[in-house]
């Protein structure tokens, strides 16, 4: 594939894709210390079952467990239909995975429905929100590791 072709097939919209402008998020809290100052996590090499992570809950409706690395972090998120996790921000850049069901992100005037084996980048600063509209499993990789989450200081989402 040509170049060309393949920054215009990188443009294209989801089917599940929507832009309406009557969905703004109230207001969004732009989240303090999600990355670790001082000295850098040490790279090690790791080999973890799912099972054998805490498994937190946040909410009745809204359950993660989460691995860390040096630079990176992965969490498995659990949010039961209607779950909303409110808007916010975070210099945390962030790709939200969908494993099953199906998540409503808030991004400024859009809506933008994440379904099953799709995959949505959110750059770092970019207040976002969403809502499950189906009970969801769905994965967050985030550069750097949040700090919030892992010193517990994330009391938005709790």
């Amino acid at each position: 594939m040509k170049k060309k072709e393949l920054k215009t097939a990188g443009r294209k919209k989801s089917a599940t894709s929507k832009s309406t402008k009557a969905t703004k998020p109230a207001k969004h809290v732009a989240l303090q210390a999600t990355v670790l100052k001082g000295k850098p996590r040490k790279a090690e090499l790791r080999h973890v079952a799912w099972s054998s992570v805490e498994l937190e809950e946040l909410t009745p409706q809204l359950y993660r467990r989460f691995v860390v690395g040096q630079n990176i972090m992965v969490a498995r998120m659990v949010l039961k239909k209607g779950c909303i996790v409110p808007a916010h921000s975070h210099p945390n850049e962030q790709v939200s995975c969908v494993v099953e069901g199906a998540i409503k992100f808030g991004i400024g005037d859009k809506e933008i429905v994440v379904g099953a084996g799709e995959v949505l980048a959110i750059p770092q600063n970019l207040p976002h929100s969403a809502e499950a509209l189906a009970d969801t499993i769905a994965f967050d990789i985030f550069d750097p590791p949040r700090a919030d989450w892992t010193n517990k200081t994330d009391s938005y989402l709790r």
